[in-house]
């Protein structure tokens, strides 16, 4: 008789094999909610993972591992769980909640175009839910004040930018002028240079001119007083003679 219970407990389990993973996948689910409410994330994730490894279409543990994901700051791994639960969920309300998670990443990444959509995906399925459609408000405005902001660097930037070129078209002419007022210096220093070195030789050729005169004068001079000593000697001298009284 002990033995034929034994047997019966045994067909029963085979019978109820897939009733009895998915009791077991439950169970992983459960531990792992007590440690999420704990804020034990880490714990809570392995607990979700075994469920999930036990039933990977369990959409309630690929959910609940999106959600673990997130508080870790997993963001893009939680991204990928929650798009998975959505495609699993059948339920309206819980597919809402992937959807409204996943706007919420978006949205924390200042992605929020993307989080509008998530957030329209999570409303198309729970009309009702007055949070996603607050936080859906919320990002239109943000987008709407990003595209500003962006549009406003832009501005500021063609306009620095414009600056900037009018600045250097402005040193440049700047540069040009000072170019142009050097060289007609150096060309008046070079004209007062060349004009005060012709000065000069022209100086110094009177000064030769001058002094080859006065030394030709002189040479001239000394010839004629020359002359005119020879002259006087080669004259004879008249006698005197004395009267008789």
């Amino acid at each position: 008789m002990r033995y034929l219970r034994y047997i019966l407990v045994f067909a029963l389990m085979v019978l109820g094999l897939v009733k009895v993973g998915a009791q077991n996948d439950r169970n992983f689910i459960r531990q792992g909610n007590r440690a999420y409410h704990k804020q034990k994330w880490a714990a809570a994730e392995t607990q979700y993972r075994k469920a999930i490894s036990k039933n990977q279409k369990n959409a309630q543990a690929v959910y609940n591992l999106g959600c673990a994901l997130m508080m870790q700051q997993k963001d893009s791994m939680a991204m990928i769980q929650f798009e998975n639960a959505s495609k699993l969920e059948t339920n309206k309300m819980r597919r809402a909640r992937s959807y409204h998670n996943m706007g919420v990443v978006m949205q924390q990444h200042q992605q929020y175009a993307q989080a509008i959509g998530c957030y329209e995906n999570a409303l198309r399925c729970n009309p009702q839910d007055n949070a996603t459609r607050y936080n859906l408000a919320l990002c239109k405005k943000l987008l709407k004040n990003q595209k500003q902001n962006k549009q406003n660097d832009k501005n500021k930037n063609n306009k620095d930018k414009n600056k900037d070129k009018n600045k250097d078209k402005q040193n440049k002419d700047q540069q040009k002028d000072q170019n142009k007022d050097k060289n007609k210096n150096d060309k008046n220093k070079n004209n007062q240079n060349k004009n005060n070195q012709q000065n000069q030789n022209n100086q110094d050729k009177m000064s030769k001119d001058n002094a080859e005169q006065l030394l030709n004068a002189a040479i001239q001079q000394e010839k004629d007083t020359k002359r005119k000593m020879q002259k006087a000697m080669s004259q004879p001298r008249r006698k005197q003679y004395e009267k008789n009284w």
